[in-house]
């Protein structure tokens, strides 16, 4: 079954490649979606796909790439809509 998680990353996430590697991570796990900078220095990521491997998609996150500094990582489940075809960087 598909399901969607939405993350919000707190810590030292910002320049540091954490966009770049979420979508090597997804991509890697077969997850559609987005990821982004947000205001308050934070990456928030929206990423859909079998649960299995979203569930592996946020134990990843919570230490991000090797400059990261990762915080806390909130997580909201949501419903899978299918609205992804791919997963890519937000600007």
């Amino acid at each position: 079954m598909n399901k969607r998680a939405h993350l919000y990353i707190f810590g030292e996430v910002i320049d540091v490649g954490f966009r770049a590697w979420t979508v090597e991570n997804a991509q890697s796990l077969g997850l559609v979606g987005w990821v982004r900078n947000a205001s308050g220095n934070l990456v928030e990521t929206v990423f859909e796909g079998k649960e299995k491997k979203a569930e592996e998609m946020i134990e990843r996150c919570h230490s991000g790439p090797g400059r990261a500094r990762v915080e806390k990582v909130e997580v909201v489940w949501e419903e899978a809509t299918g609205e992804f075809e791919e997963f890519e960087i937000r600007y």
